[in-house]
């Protein structure tokens, strides 16, 4: 594995902008790096093992691979020979692996959640709204409780009705895109590249 960097490493050396272009049209996605360390918050002193992900990585990722079609995807880092070390390029890609395998999990189960939530408020709007309709059948002389009661529960029922449709119809879609982000990146092809 070293030989094959180390001719990479001379044969990079050599690179024109042509062959820099014909790199980066190649990939579904090419990011360049001065070090491995612009991956990674400034302000994390962890190992690169446990490191957190720069959040400016982490946005210029979700946009390059916005407009990406789903499935196999490859993420091509373009870092400089003279700083290119093969033991933390092992590291390194599997943290990233790690970290999207774990937000890809975490984004699905926040989606399950906000959806069952969702359903959650449906039916207790509907209770609510069939509670006030039954009490306006069941006392249609219109006490003054059973009149308490039935403006009470059916802007209630409305309310939860609709705030469960919203969350199972809406909020889950507008968490959509973080997931899609993550499931790709969760199965992309990480690779290394001198330029």
């Amino acid at each position: 594995m070293e030989k094959a960097l180390e001719k990479q490493d001379t044969a990079s050396s050599n690179f024109t902008e042509a062959d820099k272009q014909q790199l980066l049209q190649m990939s579904e996605i090419s990011l360049w790096l001065d070090t491995y360390d612009d991956i990674f918050s400034d302000f994390d002193p962890h190992p690169y093992s446990e490191r957190a992900l720069s959040e400016d990585f982490l946005l210029e990722a979700q946009r390059a691979s916005r407009n990406k079609p789903s499935g196999k995807l490859e993420i091509r880092f373009l870092i400089p020979a003279d700083k290119r070390e093969a033991y933390k390029e092992g590291i390194i890609k599997k943290r990233l692996k790690e970290h999207f395998k774990k937000h890809f999990h975490l984004t699905q189960k926040e989606i399950k959640g906000v959806i069952r939530q969702g359903i959650y408020f449906a039916l207790c709007g509907f209770i609510l709204m069939i509670t006030a309709t039954l009490i306006l059948f069941k006392y249609p002389e219109q006490s003054l409780l059973a009149s308490f009661l039935v403006v009470f529960f059916e802007p209630a029922g409305w309310y939860f009705f609709w705030e469960g449709l919203n969350l199972v119809l809406f909020d889950s879609k507008k968490i959509r895109p973080t997931l899609e982000f993550y499931e790709k990146m969760s199965k992309c092809e990480i690779s290394f590249y001198t330029y």
